[in-house]
């Protein structure tokens, strides 16, 4: 069983044997224990059933009609093996994609641009928030989701800070994350959380499951 102290295992699949190897690069020297690298679907699974990762990095489209094969896989994976993490990398803002990734739930999974992988320290700790359970959407994703559920009657309830908060949650940041973004004090973070729930009408419980359908309502409306 891991503990918090190994690496996080990692699986790649991209097709691309240049950003294959170079990412696997970027999470190795970042403390990363890439445990496979494969350029189809199909040795991605397989390489997962016999190394059990942490995480699968799965390029949205691959051989052989590079079309909707990482997503199909991303979903494989998410059925057969849930307790790992998923996120999946496009070349482009695919809102259709992102919401079919996340209907149900955004445990363990993210959705990231290509061009996020040159902010290193950003990318490494998307991952990780995946690997621990939890999610991690690229901001220009989020923007755009925000932008076609701004409609919805439970969001305009929420005033334009509770949409940059619930936004930034969406992205998967902690409490601090969120306040560090807009530079504000926690505290603020928290009663703009706090507001956001009762908006959304979440039932009372942990906070940390309120978060996730919160999130999720903003997917979903």
């Amino acid at each position: 069983m891991r503990t918090s102290r190994d690496p996080v295992r990692v699986v790649l699949a991209e097709d691309s044997v240049l950003l294959r190897e170079g990412i696997a690069r970027l999470l190795t020297d970042a403390g990363f224990d890439v445990v496979g690298l494969s350029d189809n679907a199909g040795t991605l699974l397989a390489q997962i059933e016999a190394s059990q990762p942490d995480v699968a990095i799965v390029d949205v489209r691959m051989p052989p009609t590079h079309t909707d094969e990482g997503l199909r896989a991303a979903h494989e994976i998410r059925e057969r093996w849930p307790e790992i993490g998923v996120v999946l990398l496009s070349q482009y803002v695919e809102v259709g994609l992102a919401s079919r990734l996340l209907a149900k739930g955004p445990n363990r999974i993210g959705y990231l641009l290509k061009d996020r992988i040159t902010d290193v320290e950003e990318f490494a700790a998307a991952v990780r928030r995946v690997a621990e359970g939890g999610s991690s959407l690229d901001p220009t994703v989020v923007t755009q989701l925000l932008a076609l559920r701004q409609a919805s009657n439970d969001l305009q309830r929420l005033t334009a800070r509770e949409r940059q908060v619930l936004a930034l949650m969406a992205e998967g940041l902690s409490n601090q994350a969120v306040a560090d973004r807009l530079v504000v004090s926690v505290r603020a973070v928290e009663k703009h959380v706090t507001s956001i729930f009762d908006k959304l009408g979440l039932p009372l419980t942990n906070d940390a499951h309120r978060r996730v359908l919160a999130v999720l309502a903003f997917i979903r409306n």
